[in-house]
């Protein structure tokens, strides 16, 4: 929510779920003002909650909608408002005239003079105030019975802006690296974002989503993958309504479309004109925070096994594949147990392939307290010629995020530039195993600072070494530490089960961030180390009997206390 306020995106809200037991629609409104800080605007009133949820009542429209079938499809029903809810309705949409008349001077004389405004007028004014981020239109349902998806979609069209109403797009140009700047506008060059990969079940092949910013696209024609270099070739363009597709032969700008063909292009490239080429602003995907081995129950599957997961990976950037060296088990990885879990179960249902998985692993990185000096020297001889690489660096802790920097201070030609990639090489690949558990190395900056080199024996492979050692010998010096993945947990019990529940996750070492009642429920939110939350979903309904709910992903990187670090350093250690 932060970050779209940072990047001022307007916001419609959706209050799903409201077949559920503890379904509170006002009170998940009132939490939307206070939590969030937004103006929400309730353009939706629910008939019913819990398991007498049967539809809505349109504040714009003042028809009720009421779903006579089990997946909210067309057996619908426009009715009268329902009697008992006429005081409640008429508050809420005397409410909703209100704001919007902020928007619309006709609105406004209409509403001094207690005139209704038509349903035109609403909606365009309703558009006005979402488009300028200051309301946000508040919509309810139950997706999984598909009941109020359908007015979700037309509230995207109705109030959400379209290229027009947004800024135009920057990007970067491939060669120089200069600001570029495209206008929404067909007459344009060109420029989209793909933003997902679907492997397509009815057979078509590898879609690609994407999202045209400017110009316009034939099916048929080639474009440049900005993010690669690649070119590609636009073989169909459908467009998508759910799992309907449509056939275009062209696209426009604001196009949402999915394209079949590209061979080479991944979530969050660029895909352009070729004669225009520009890099828009990629997408930043997390690392994957939990590991499990995974291998199939029969020999026939093995096979089956590689290619299901491949396309996995290519569907969901946050999932990762790799084989581990030192087993040679297929290791996956990804955003939490649940995640992994979806995986397993698609394996099964989607691929037919059953697998059997091992114990979930926390992926722990290292970090440093502190700057230290390092030293690495690889002399080698072995009759003829010998192998010699020198080189020294510093290493100090570096901003949170940033991941492995590395700097080149040598003076004096004191390792010939040709031999600097083979050092930067060299640090780099050290640094993927940390000194206290074999994880890898985060937040560091690595300066090379010094170095020497001899004439005949020196060559990429002994600098590589060098540079391997020299950051491994600074490393045991910076007071080395281990990261932990904390998540953030989200539980909703009875107010009854309140101390219990406190009093596990205090136990998992959990940190309270709030807590909040919503009728005869709690909700409580926390931070918890991920090492602590294996199996909590089967500790949480014992302790509930059942009648508490919770989600959990993943918030940041700690330290992880000194005792536990240490247990963790000596498993790893035992294991290898």
């Amino acid at each position: 929510w932060r970050q779209a306020d940072r990047y001022g995106v307007p916001r419609i809200a959706f209050i799903n779920k409201m077949d559920r037991i503890g379904a509170d629609f006002y009170g998940s409104l009132q939490s939307i003002r206070t939590r969030l800080g937004a103006r929400a605007i309730p353009i939706q009133l629910p008939i019913g909650a819990e398991d007498s949820f049967a539809g809505y009542v349109d504040l714009v429209t003042k028809q009720a909608i009421v779903y006579t079938d089990d997946l909210g499809t067309t057996n619908t029903e426009s009715l009268d408002i329902p009697a008992g809810m006429a005081d409640l309705i008429n508050q809420h949409r005397h409410d909703l005239i209100e704001a919007v008349a902020d928007f619309d001077d006709a609105i406004m004389h209409l509403y001094l003079e207690e005139k209704e405004p038509t349903e035109a007028q609403i909606n365009a004014a309703l558009r006005k105030g979402t488009v300028a981020g200051i309301l946000v239109p508040v919509l309810c349902g139950a997706a999984l019975r598909n009941r109020g998806v359908q007015p979700i979609l037309d509230a995207v069209v109705d109030y959400l802006p379209s290229p027009a109403d947004v800024p135009a797009v920057e990007g970067t140009d491939p060669k120089t690296g200069g600001l570029l700047v495209r206008e929404h506008d067909d007459a344009e060059p060109f420029a989209a974002l793909a933003f997902k990969i679907q492997m397509d079940p009815q057979g078509v092949g590898k879609l690609t989503f994407f999202r045209v910013y400017s110009g316009k696209l034939r099916a048929g024609s080639n474009v440049l993958n900005a993010s690669n270099g690649r070119k590609e070739r636009i073989g169909r363009i459908l467009r998508m309504h759910a799992i309907r597709r449509e056939d275009v032969d062209e696209v426009f700008t604001g196009d949402i479309a999915a394209a079949v063909g590209l061979k080479f292009t991944t979530t969050g490239d660029t895909l352009a004109d070729e004669n225009h080429p520009i890099q828009l602003e990629s997408i930043t995907f997390p690392e994957p925070v939990i590991s499990v081995a995974i291998e199939p129950k029969t020999k026939v599957d093995q096979e089956k096994l590689g290619m299901a997961l491949q396309r996995l990976s290519e569907e969901d950037p946050t999932f990762k594949v790799h084989t581990d060296d030192e087993t040679g088990q297929t290791i996956i990885a990804g955003m939490g147990e649940l995640h992994l879990e979806i995986i397993i179960d698609r394996l099964l249902r989607e691929f037919r392939v059953d697998a059997n998985q091992g114990k979930p692993q926390v992926a722990y990185k290292e970090a440093i307290k502190k700057p230290a000096h390092g030293v690495g020297r690889f002399i080698r001889q072995s009759g003829g010629k010998g192998q010699f690489g020198h080189a020294e660096v510093n290493v100090g802790p570096g901003e949170r995020g940033s991941g492995i920097v590395f700097e080149d201070k040598i003076t004096q030609g004191r390792i010939p530039r040709e031999f600097i990639p083979a050092v930067e090489k060299g640090v780099k690949e050290a640094l993927q195993t940390g000194v206290v558990g074999g994880y890898p190395v985060v937040d560091i900056v690595v300066t090379l600072v010094d170095g020497s080199f001899h004439a005949v024996d020196s060559n990429e492979l002994a600098f590589h070494i060098a540079g391997s050692m020299a950051v491994k010998d600074a490393m045991h010096k910076a007071s080395p530490y281990l990261l932990e993945p904390i998540m953030k947990v989200d539980v909703v019990m009875p107010e009854e089960h309140l101390g219990d529940v406190m009093g596990d996750l205090a136990s998992r070492r959990g940190h309270i961030l709030g807590m909040e009642g919503r009728g005869t429920s709690q909700n409580v939110r926390a931070h918890v180390p991920l090492a602590e939350m294996f199996g909590y979903a089967t500790e949480l309904r014992s302790m509930t009997s059942g009648r508490a709910t919770y989600s959990m992903e993943f918030s940041h990187y700690a330290e992880m206390p000194g005792n536990l670090a240490e247990a963790v350093g000596r498993r790893t250690t035992s294991r290898t």
